[in-house]
């Protein structure tokens, strides 16, 4: 499997300020891509400590692009439902220029039920404007004077500017959770992949679902599937735990606060069981998710075995590997990187 690194913030000022938290972020892909890390992502969140400093992936990526010359840069992901996609368009064709050529665009249909509160969007409306974002945005990018009239956005004869240095576009991911329809789909229309490791059976069943409509729709290879793990490398577990639980616990209950609207009665027919989701998320913590294998925390053995036994179950292609999550230091989550690159990596790289 390849190996990348992912940056999705779940602190607030009152314990790192946004400089603090992007300089950290930029120093780390900087040292990702001398260990031999592949790509870098980061998310599209709003307003709460839960994602919100990330409002933009697209600005962080030009970033990276300015300071790095290999690592591929993902958005994972942007979401057309709060975005025009003539705006969307024209700004993955500038990161693309400016990255020459290395970007790649994560899109999701977003689910944290206060962004759509907020941006005043109907939740029974995310499936609908996702579909019509993302092919209006695609559109956008493979051709010329482009018409389409939409639900929600539509617009006659636009080029979009500046073209994607990528021909035809940039290639595109499609974020996901437990949705099969969502698997479905991305196999379908030849797209990879992205989404969270649940229990690795269910994992298994929802990639088996992308891999077999990718072969129905006769596209050529197998697809490319991206799974996140939060990971912690240490020379002892002793060492893993005392540096790592206090973060992993402050970012798993970053999530279930961020998503508390399921669990305060939100419903909606495009988020069918998201109650049960946010239910089950609330039940995890430290000891439950390096016991699933959904959290790679340990020594490089452990991570070995961990990274080899889930892959096992749940054929995947990269693991997009968050190394900073909750309020770690900048030294300890380079400390773990190195020691995972020294000792993990080569046992689990593609020979």
């Amino acid at each position: 499997m390849e190996f990348g690194v992912q940056f999705f913030p779940s602190v607030g000022p009152e314990l790192k300020s946004a400089r603090e938290y992007w300089n950290d972020a930029l120093y780390l892909t900087r040292l990702a891509e001398d260990l031999g890390f592949t790509s870098v992502r980061t998310v599209e969140h709003y307003f709460h400590p839960y994602g919100g400093y990330s409002p933009s992936p697209l600005v962080f990526l030009s970033a990276v692009a300015a300071q790095t010359t290999k690592i591929r840069l993902i958005t994972g992901a942007v979401l057309p439902v709060f975005n025009n996609p003539l705006k969307l368009a024209g700004e993955i064709g500038m990161v693309d220029a400016i990255s020459s050529g290395r970007l790649e665009v994560g899109f999701a249909r977003a689910f944290l039920p206060h962004e759509f509160q907020r941006f005043r969007v109907p939740m029974d409306e995310s499936r609908a404007r996702f579909d019509e974002g993302i092919e209006q945005v695609r559109m956008l990018l493979e051709q010329e004077n482009v018409s389409s009239e939409g639900r929600f956005h539509s617009f006659s004869n636009i080029t979009s500017l500046p073209r994607p240095e990528q021909k035809p576009r940039p290639p595109f991911w499609i974020a996901s959770i437990s949705t099969p329809e969502s698997f479905e789909m991305c196999g379908r229309k030849g797209y990879s992949m992205m989404a969270i490791p649940l229990a690795s059976a269910a994992s298994a069943r929802l990639v088996k679902v992308y891999r077999e409509a990718w072969q129905t729709a006769g596209h050529k290879g197998n697809g490319r599937v991206m799974l996140a793990f939060n990971m912690f490398c240490a020379p002892t577990r002793e060492q893993a735990q005392a540096r790592s639980k206090r973060d992993h616990e402050h970012y798993l209950k970053a999530i279930v606060d961020g998503a508390a609207g399921w669990g305060e009665g939100v419903s909606s027919k495009d988020y069918p069981n998201y109650q049960k989701i946010y239910d089950a998320l609330a039940a995890e913590n430290y000891e439950s998710t390096i016991a699933k294998g959904t959290a790679w925390i340990g020594t490089p053995d452990d991570i070995t075995a961990m990274a080899q036994r889930y892959h096992s179950d749940c054929a995947f292609d990269i693991a997009s590997l968050q190394v900073n999550f909750g309020a770690m230091s900048r030294a300890d989550a380079e400390a773990s990187m190195r020691l995972f690159a020294r000792e993990v990596m080569p046992q689990l790289a593609p020979q």
